[in-house]
């Protein structure tokens, strides 16, 4: 990987959220396995990695299909629900995430592009004070035909930030964002996390464990 990529300016900025800004892909794991644990199956980091950054549905497709599981993708995702929802608020950032957004907020357009909804975002983040994204684009936004691997959700985040998509970059941690990212023609930086799939970060052009590793742009 190169580090030259820093050097350029970009003219946006677009995060993921989960295992990005704030740290909430323990809870993921830990919802998922009080769902499963009445079926007597374990949630490997192997699938939690097929599934991370992409589309809800699609994910717990694919969950219910590796267990054999007698639920729908809806069930499935109303009864782990029940448990996010007490963690959400509880989210520990990344480490730098915060400084990081508001240091380079007002200088460069900011934008948002998570696959979770619109609820679980505004749980996650509600009275935190780095909130200060130009554009926010979630998992259920009704202009969003396809989720991550496409690039759908980055593009339409680009437009609202009336950026070029080659002029923007993209922060991801899973391998689904990060070929979203680069389907829609955007550079991307990888967030190093236990979480990521092996041979993941070799999708972006730099990865990094902390964000003090990066300039403040202007």
């Amino acid at each position: 990987m190169t580090r030259l990529l820093i050097l350029d300016s970009p003219a946006a900025l677009i995060f993921d959220l989960d295992g990005t800004l704030l740290d909430t892909e323990p809870f993921y794991t830990d919802a998922t396995q009080r769902v499963l644990d009445r079926f007597g199956v374990t949630y490997t980091l192997e699938l939690k990695q097929q599934t991370m950054g992409g589309d809800s549905t699609k994910s717990a497709q694919t969950v219910i299909d590796h267990f054999e599981l007698p639920l729908t993708p809806e069930v499935y995702l109303q009864e782990r629900e029940t448990h996010l929802l007490q963690m959400f608020p509880k989210a520990p950032e990344i480490p730098g995430a915060a400084d990081f957004v508001r240091n380079n907020a007002g200088k460069l357009p900011i934008g948002l592009a998570t696959s979770s909804d619109r609820h679980h975002y505004e749980t996650k983040m509600q009275h935190r004070d780095w909130n200060l994204f130009d554009s926010i684009i979630c998992g259920d936004d009704a202009q969003l035909k396809r989720g991550k691997p496409e690039p759908d959700i980055f593009l339409l985040c680009a437009a609202n930030l009336g950026v070029a998509p080659e002029d923007c970059l993209v922060f991801e941690d899973s391998r689904n964002g990060m070929l979203a990212a680069i389907a829609a023609s955007m550079r991307v930086i990888a967030i190093d996390s236990p979480y990521v799939e092996p041979g993941a970060l070799n999708e972006a052009e730099l990865a990094i464990s902390h964000y003090n590793e990066l300039p403040v742009w202007s």
